[in-house]
């Protein structure tokens, strides 16, 4: 099944096929190149057919004769035309001037489709596309789902060398709708096209490869930021505190003066001092403190080891140490 891209602004377009190398083409419209303030349509023709794989483009005229003449006239432009298809409405001119471009093995699209008498008759005169809106019959009121149902069953049964191109898609669902259909081509906005891989559980289960898959190749070294949090065993409580402002932790690491680590001194722990000794404590030194021993991790660990710590001890802080020595803290934070 083709995919076309269905629009009139330029960069988008440029945007889209960049972006998306395997859509098959472009369908544009008078009424799109309009609304973006198009005054050299031609000009625009011109350099949207050399960035696009097929270019549908409108040929309008009163008679099939007159159809027939501004295909030439586009032609002589300097399209491909094996690369270009023409949009004709459906009417009975139309599909004359669909058979008359037919014998000349030129493509076409009869557009403007609203019933299967007027998509048959364009299937028979050979049309190479035939496009049933969608989205402006459902605004009519109409089940144009049966439509085009209706349209791809008629090909397949009478075994006409269509394609049924479902347009005027209004949102998502209007893309799986022409699927389930049997469509052969479906021309959309790009703004509808780059929804179509988005799902919420695809989504929650990419993050969380991506989490798992971190915890497994990172080192701790490589993930802690912030500096390295250590005050001597000798410091005053008070600039202690002053310390861990500084560096945004709730932590900071104590270390006696050969630099092996003593504690960690925590802003819990600064709760508990002053909720059991008053202000006084502030005066105190760090060494005045007793410590357990802190839970540490190796630069050179995993992740997958860190998160297991956290876990376990139920701790939002790692020290992070090298052949013994600190070299940082792991918040939790640093884990998402």
């Amino acid at each position: 099944m083709e995919l076309y891209l269905d629009s009139a602004d330029f960069k988008e377009i440029e945007e889209a096929f960049k972006k998306l190398p395997f859509l098959n083409g472009l369908t544009t419209t008078p009424t799109f190149m309009h609304r973006e303030g198009v005054s050299d349509i031609d000009g625009l023709i011109l350099k949207l057919s050399k960035i696009v794989p097929v270019l549908q483009i409108e040929a309008l005229g009163d008679t099939a004769e007159d159809v027939l003449k501004e295909a030439h006239r586009q032609l002589n432009l300097g399209l491909d035309p094996k690369k270009t298809v023409f949009k004709i409405p459906v009417s009975l001119e139309g599909v004359r001037a669909c058979a008359l471009l037919r014998k000349e093995n030129l493509l076409v699209n009869v557009h403007l489709v609203y019933t299967l008498q007027q998509a048959y008759m364009a299937m028979h005169a050979g049309a190479t596309y035939v496009c049933p809106l969608v989205g402006r019959l459902q605004d009519q009121g109409h089940d144009a789902l049966a439509l085009v149902d209706e349209c791809v069953h008629a090909v397949d049964y009478y075994g006409y060398d269509t394609k049924i191109m479902f347009s005027s898609v209004r949102n998502n669902e209007h893309v799986r709708n022409g699927i389930a259909c049997g469509v052969h081509t479906i021309t959309a906005p790009y703004k509808i096209i780059k929804t179509l891989t988005d799902n919420n559980f695809t989504t929650l289960g990419t993050e969380q490869f991506v989490e798992h898959t971190r915890l497994m190749m990172v080192k701790v070294k490589e993930t802690i930021h912030g500096g390295n949090p250590v005050v001597n065993a000798n410091t005053v409580i008070t600039e202690a505190i002053i310390k861990m402002t500084e560096f945004g932790f709730g932590c900071i690491t104590v270390v006696n003066d050969d630099g092996s680590v003593k504690g960690v001194f925590t802003d819990g722990d600064l709760r508990r001092l002053i909720t059991s000794g008053g202000r006084e404590v502030l005066s105190k030194k760090l060494s005045d403190l007793k410590y357990n021993a802190p839970i540490s991790i190796e630069a050179e660990a995993l992740l997958n080891e860190a998160a297991a710590l956290f876990k376990k001890h139920n701790v939002d802080n790692l020290l992070v140490t090298h052949n013994g020595r600190p070299v940082g803290v792991l918040d939790i934070q640093d884990m998402k």
